[in-house]
């Protein structure tokens, strides 16, 4: 791929043994420090989500567009293995906030997916949700998947972990975020694909810096 082609790995500049060398020492220190620092339970999430992502999800992106549900499990794992670390129980907390980015990964990703969709041809990588690809059928797929994100936006603050303010924070942002899937929709191209690529870039952190600051 050639967004991907000047890396340490694809380049040689780095071996697959010294990289896999790496990645083996680092995940033993995070699943180290989640088990004897934390709870079993947050470093039991932890393997959990190594093994789906590097043994699941990886391989299963020469397969087709499951890869992209796989993969979100994996993804969304992070707030809930933060919650879980903290309190040392699983529940309806740490599961909405697992739930409002496993969603919101799908928009994500597959406007990440649209945007390079040449560059992950060319790797052999079909991911976009229609089989058609770019077209009209992926854009409404995309829209439903965003669309999950608006009534979830309230439940933290309906099960009291954060107050009124983040709840609408949430909710203008997820409209914002939504209305650029009626846009990509409307056009079908590249150029909405792109802002709907950075309109998720802004959403996640804002909503999650959003619900942090009502906490506090």
């Amino acid at each position: 791929m050639t967004r991907t082609e000047n890396r340490p790995l694809p380049s040689g500049r780095l071996s697959v043994k010294e990289a896999a060398v790496f990645g083996w020492i680092m995940a033993s220190i995070a699943v180290y420090i989640l088990f004897y620092e934390f709870n079993y339970k947050a470093g039991l999430l932890a393997l959990l989500s190594m093994f789906l992502y590097g043994f699941v999800y990886t391989p299963l992106k020469r397969v087709g567009v499951i890869a992209v549900a796989v993969g979100a499990l994996p993804g969304a794992f992070p707030p809930m293995i933060g919650w879980v670390a903290a309190v040392n129980h699983f529940g309806l907390e740490p599961g909405i906030l697992f739930a409002i980015q496993f969603f919101w990964q799908f928009p994500h990703f597959w406007a990440i997916a649209w945007v390079l969709n040449d560059d992950y041809t060319k790797a052999g990588f079909r991911l976009l949700p229609s089989s058609g690809g770019q077209n009209l059928n992926s854009a409404i797929q995309i829209m439903i998947y965003t669309l999950f994100l608006l009534p979830l936006c309230w439940v933290p603050y309906y099960l009291g972990m954060t107050g009124i303010n983040s709840a609408v924070i949430a909710m203008v942002f997820g409209v914002l975020f939504l209305a650029q899937t009626f846009h990509l929709m409307r056009k079908v191209d590249r150029k909405a694909a792109l802002q709907l690529m950075f309109g998720s870039f802004i959403y996640l952190p804002v909503v999650q810096i959003a619900y942090l600051l009502d906490k506090i």
